[in-house]
This record gives structure tokens, sequence and C-alpha cells, in this order.
């Protein structure tokens, strides 16, 4: 399960980092993207020192967060 939610984060902000360069406005709205995009660094370039505690709290504190706020432009883009 640790290696899904690893693989996860790191799609995420690999689709994030994309996002920011074809559409920097659409991007900035969303909540912490650069350590979002930092830590999807951290996860493949920084193995060694990837803390479990940590990748798990961002998974139960954080994402759901971010996924209202996507939830919410993707509705927006919609109308």
């Amino acid at each position: 399960m640790r290696l899904g939610i690893e693989r996860l984060f790191i799609t995420v902000g690999e689709a994030l980092s994309r996002l920011s360069k074809e559409e920097a406005g659409l991007a900035s709205e969303l909540p912490a993207l650069r350590e979002i995009i930092a830590f999807r660094n951290i996860l493949v370039h920084g193995y060694d020192v990837i803390d479990d505690e940590t990748v798990w709290d961002i998974a139960v504190s954080k994402v759901p967060d971010l996924l209202e706020r996507l939830t919410t432009l993707v509705q927006e883009d919609e109308r």
C-alpha cells in the first residue's frame, strides 16, 4: 500500500508540474502547488529520506483538500 500511495503522489506531482507549464493561471488556483511538486521530486530522487509517517499524514490530511479544490476547478471549467 505504501508503494502505491507513493506512486500516486508521484503521478499527481508530475501532472501538476506539467499543468503549471501549460496552464499557469489554472495551476496557480491550486493550494501548495510548489510543495506538491517538490514532494514528488523527493519521492523520485530522495527515496532514501522518505518518512512513511509523513507520506501517510499527507495522504490523510492534505489530499482531501486538494481533491476538493480540483473537483471545484473541474466543475467551474465545465460551465
